[in-house]
């Protein structure tokens, strides 16, 4: 069958009925028939979700057997009708102009899928061989060796704490090329004007003399 007229269907509930239908398709083994002039997504002859869109609205309807509860607790949603809701079937009723969570609504597709596809099916959606996070083993060392100190860094070298010693204690650090420092005579570190004075004193002792 054919889809009903939709000359007057509102843009943005034909865009997101395209996004659905590509998430529906997108899952193994569905295939897209139009009974009673609806969309709808099978998977092995089992009908998992119904897109009607016309010119009052878009409806979706899933079969949610782990979330229906929450999922009528929202404003869009009712139990589907013809007794369907008693198995979890929830469908949701968009207006023109409305906001359709494409997100949440994509989420309940996979769980309809998951809820009414042989378990030969669901197999394909986890895809053999894919990577996965490998498993820390008991007893081995987080941290790798290459980031371990080293017993020379955990150590300071004893010229070092001697050199850090004498700067902190202010005495003199050893000359350049391991030669001693000599002390200078007192003379040397009075300086120019301490000899000055030592040889006036001594002259004038002398001239005292020879006045005598």
């Amino acid at each position: 069958m054919s889809q009903p007229p939709s000359d007057n269907v509102d843009a943005r509930l034909k865009a997101a009925e395209d996004q659905l239908r590509g998430v529906m398709l997108a899952l193994p083994e569905t295939t897209e028939e139009f009974p009673w002039g609806h969309r709808t997504a099978k998977v092995k002859g089992k009908m998992f979700v119904i897109l009607a869109l016309d010119n009052d609205g878009l409806g979706v309807t899933t079969k949610l057997p782990e979330s229906h509860e929450a999922a009528l607790t929202l404003p869009f949603t009712e139990p589907t009708g013809y007794g369907l809701g008693k198995s979890g079937w929830v469908s949701s009723r968009f207006k023109p102009g409305s906001e359709v969570p494409i997100g949440l609504l994509s989420q309940w597709i996979h769980e309809s899928f998951r809820a009414v596809a042989p378990q030969k099916v669901l197999k394909a959606l986890t895809a053999p061989g894919a990577a996965r996070a490998p498993k820390a083993k008991p007893g081995k060392a987080a941290t790798p060796e290459a980031q371990r100190p080293s017993a020379g860094a955990r150590k300071k070298p004893a010229a070092a704490k001697r050199v850090a010693g004498a700067g902190r204690g202010g005495a003199a650090k050893p000359a350049v090329g391991g030669k001693k420092s000599v002390a200078k005579p007192a003379s040397a570190r009075e300086g120019p004007k301490g000899r000055a004075g030592a040889k006036t004193s001594t002259a004038k002792r002398g001239a005292a003399g020879s006045s005598r």
